[in-house]
């Protein structure tokens, strides 16, 4: 009869030693390639990959363009129920970041100015970021801003700041509400580009509407890596949970 350990696949055995390994702190310089795997286990390269697959299902490593699969670092925790700071969030986390600023300007969108309850020709203020964490690339960011209250950003450098610090210091404005809406969304292959996504990472995708002074001053939409970033809610005991089911055929 087959021992229990002959029992357990090969993959099995090949995961459970690379969580062994990676518990111990081995590969915190970089994670092995495939050959270096097949090599070191003695196994066909399919095993390893299905062992490496499951940690990366798990969030434990993610391949990045160029340099092979590396150990996932700590994501941005963010706490529902608050107004956030996406600049802010990154920092207090320990990383670094940036934004390659794509657009900044005035131009309409009769979707975006439906949420200020602008005319539709309205000319508002558009600025489009990629926003980076630790060099890697993390969002795409699309924001509109009101034209009497965005209009001092237009020559405003966004490579390393925040649109809320930003705002405030020009205006003496800064969001005191909002709304969101995320939902996690399927890439396609430009985005997957963009973003330098695995093929089977999903996307955040974040409605934002804020306000001041109970009038509309932004609305955003972002596509937010699912696997960089973290949620968190709390609530009291006695609090009722609901949850919004979505139709798949919309």
């Amino acid at each position: 009869m087959p021992s229990a350990a002959e029992k357990v696949p090969l993959w099995r055995q090949v995961l459970d030693d690379l969580e062994r390994r990676l518990t111990a702190g081995e590969f915190e310089q970089r994670f092995p390639t495939d050959r270096e795997l097949v090599d070191h286990y003695g196994t066909s390269r399919h095993t390893v990959r299905e062992a490496v697959r499951h940690l990366k299902a798990r969030g434990v490593v993610e391949r990045e363009r160029g340099r092979g699969s590396t150990v996932t670092r700590s994501s941005v925790t963010q706490p529902l129920g608050a107004l956030y700071n996406l600049f802010a969030a990154v920092e207090d986390a320990g990383h670094t970041q940036h934004s390659q600023v794509l657009a900044l300007d005035l131009r309409p969108d009769p979707h975006a100015a439906g949420r200020f309850g602008f005319d539709p020709a309205t000319p508002l203020v558009h600025l489009e970021r990629l926003r980076f964490m630790d060099d890697i690339p993390l969002a795409l960011d699309t924001a509109w801003l009101a034209p009497d209250i965005g209009r001092p950003l237009l020559d405003a450098s966004f490579e390393h700041t925040s649109l809320y610090d930003e705002l405030a210091a020009r205006t003496g404005i800064r969001p005191a509400a909002g709304r969101e809406h995320i939902q996690a969304v399927t890439p396609d292959a430009s985005m997957r580009d963009v973003l330098e996504l695995d093929d089977d990472e999903a996307l955040l995708r974040i409605e934002r509407v804020t306000s001041h002074a109970d009038r509309v001053i932004e609305c955003r939409l972002t596509l937010l890596r699912s696997s960089r970033i973290a949620v968190t809610t709390t609530w009291p005991a006695a609090s009722p949970i609901g949850a919004e089911v979505l139709d798949p055929s919309s």
